[in-house]
């Protein structure tokens, strides 16, 4: 059963968002500087997970390696110094054109992200790269789900990563579009789940 997450758990739940989106073909290759360095990422993902704490919409799986953060209807994923420090992190660790292909690609996903109607945005599901393969990030996602269909609510998400988009699809998702992220042109998955899955 998962646990609803707390500022106590932050460190962990930073972890695995850093490790589980090393190898992302989008946010990898974005959170790369050109020597090659990595040691920023944490710092980078760490405001998403304080920011979405606000609501206890972070939760665990029961053994601690999956991690959903979840934003409810209508929220921002951040507060505005969480923000400042997120674009601190940009400015301090990639070049000036690599700033520029990040604010972009912020400013492609706000725009992709539909407004009407009412829904949960997934903004992250992460499993720790050592129990990948073992289905606890879509057994997290499920009870997730449940939660919002008993709440008569849709939820909508980004994938990153296309080979997860049929992951998604048999837990009820339907692709809405698609857009490229600013570096080099991956695609990235808009996807919509009616209440209920259907």
């Amino acid at each position: 059963m998962a646990t609803i997450a707390s500022v106590e758990n932050v460190d962990l739940v930073t972890e695995i968002i850093t490790r589980a989106f090393a190898a992302d073909p989008v946010w990898g290759v974005a959170l790369t500087r050109p020597d090659g360095g990595t040691d920023h990422r944490a710092a980078y993902w760490r405001p998403y997970v304080e920011g979405a704490l606000r609501f206890s919409s972070v939760y665990l799986s029961d053994e601690g390696s999956a991690v959903a953060v979840w934003l409810p209807p209508g929220e921002d994923e951040m507060t505005t110094e969480q923000e400042a420090r997120v674009r601190a992190v940009v400015e301090g660790n990639l070049p000036t054109s690599s700033q520029a292909a990040m604010f972009d690609l912020w400013d492609r996903f706000a725009a992709a992200q539909p407004q009407h109607p009412p829904h949960a945005y997934l903004s992250l599901l992460a499993t720790h790269p050592d129990s990948s393969g073992r289905g606890v990030g879509q057994q997290l996602l499920r009870e997730n789900l449940q939660q919002f269909d008993a709440q008569g609510l849709p939820t909508y998400l980004e994938s990153t990563n296309p080979a997860n988009n049929h992951r998604y699809e048999r837990a009820g998702y339907v692709a809405l579009g698609r857009f490229e992220s600013t570096f080099d042109g991956a695609p990235i998955t808009t996807m919509w789940r009616r209440a209920g899955g259907t």
